[in-house]
């Protein structure tokens, strides 16, 4: 990317974010953008691709502090017209604004007071974020960050459990071997920058610094590119890899694993896949942090008597013992039924209790609860009669 172009373009209006952004913003936005315009979605619209390009670009400055920095005080700089030139080129105060694309166009005399100076503030900006400048090529890139959703079972979620993902994403060509050249053949060194990677280009008083166009910063082309991935030494693969989901792992929670995203270029690291869990609910189960939650509804009967009540878990069954006189809503724990933590330690099955109360009763039974209400002692209902009067 040209230093023109990076100044033109506004990455907070890609993602559609303010300025003032925190980073879960941006991030949201971004993973929001890529799910809606990924090209494996949208198959059959090519504007879909440029915006998931575009997505990426902004997210990749955005997202580091340092570059998300310099490109704020670089645009600040630009957009407040510090660089200004006298309409009598005297360089006093007062002149009026120019085009930052005369900047960046052709043409040119000498470096001019400023020299290389101004290439030097931006260099870091321009080049990735590395220390490139003048005469020294652009260095390895780690490869991108690739994300993927998986839907988990309640009880793998708990359990833990492996399984195969697979993927469609950007991998190094198996004909040139990544570095897009024909078989046979090797990319030979850039004419235009003699393999630095990096071309000057001096307008009035100020030089700059840039990526290589004929190169696109490599510092090598290739004259006979490879059929399969047309010169860019990369394509789109399938491939499959087997995840390791840990016991207890949570709806929403992300999982990191280093290098298996995509390839770098130039000989950089792989980027990071990112998995992010999606738990199916379960039938039965709740779950609260490491507990395991259960409602059980139990008789009228069970309630007042009590009763011993076997209730079920991800691993069996369990006996628990209801009191007499058990309201409806008490909560029973079974210790150590619920999620497994990472200490080896596990939570516990929370078990509320429901009681039912029956729509039809047979003419015995109405007749056992009618007697029941008579032997019933007042006692229970004095408190609320009290109320009741104070407001008569």
């Amino acid at each position: 990317m040209s230093a023109k172009d990076w100044i033109d373009k506004d990455f907070y209006a890609v993602l559609g974010v303010d300025k003032s952004a925190s980073a879960d913003e941006v991030k949201k936005a971004y993973r929001k953008l890529a799910r809606e315009s990924h090209p494996d979605h949208n198959p059959d619209d090519p504007r879909a691709e440029e915006r998931f390009k575009a997505a990426s670009e902004a997210y990749n400055v955005l997202s580091d502090d340092k570059r998300r920095r310099e490109y704020d005080e670089m645009r600040s700089l630009f957009g407040s017209g510090a660089f200004r030139r006298n309409a009598r080129g005297g360089g006093q105060p007062g002149g009026v604004p120019f085009d930052v694309s005369d900047l960046f166009g052709g043409g040119g005399g000498g470096g001019g007071r400023f020299g290389g100076n101004v290439s030097d503030l931006f260099g870091s900006i321009f080049s990735g974020g590395g220390a490139g400048g003048p005469g020294r090529a652009r260095g390895p890139v780690k490869g991108r960050d690739v994300e993927a959703e998986v839907a988990l079972d309640f009880t793998d979620a708990v359990h833990g459990v492996t399984l195969p993902l697979t993927l469609r994403a950007p991998g190094v060509c198996d004909t040139c071997h990544g570095n897009g050249a024909k078989p046979g053949t090797t990319p030979v060194t850039c004419p235009h920058c003699q393999g630095s990677g990096t071309t000057t280009r001096n307008q009035g008083s100020f030089s700059f610094a840039e990526p290589c166009r004929n190169c696109q910063g490599v510092g090598t082309v290739v004259e006979e590119k490879c059929p399969e991935c047309r010169g860019t030494g990369g394509v789109t693969k399938t491939r499959t890899l087997n995840v390791r989901f840990p016991a207890g792992v949570a709806d929403g929670q992300r999982i990191r694993l280093a290098g298996r995203g995509e390839p770098g270029e130039r000989g950089g690291p792989a980027g990071d896949l990112y998995v992010h869990v999606k738990v199916r609910p379960d039938e039965l189960f709740g779950r609260s942090g490491d507990d395991l939650t259960l409602t059980v509804p139990i008789t009228y009967p069970e309630a007042v008597l009590g009763t011993d009540l076997r209730v079920p878990t991800l691993d069996g069954t369990v006996t628990l013992r209801v009191p007499p006189g058990t309201p409806a809503g008490r909560v029973l724990r079974a210790r150590g039924k619920g999620v497994v933590r990472r200490d080896g330690q596990a939570g516990d099955l929370l078990v509320t209790l429901d009681v039912v109360v029956p729509s039809r009763l047979s003419d015995e039974a109405r007749q056992a609860l009618e007697t029941f209400a008579e032997h019933t002692p007042p006692a229970a209902r004095e408190h609320l009669d009290a109320r009741v009067r104070r407001f008569n």
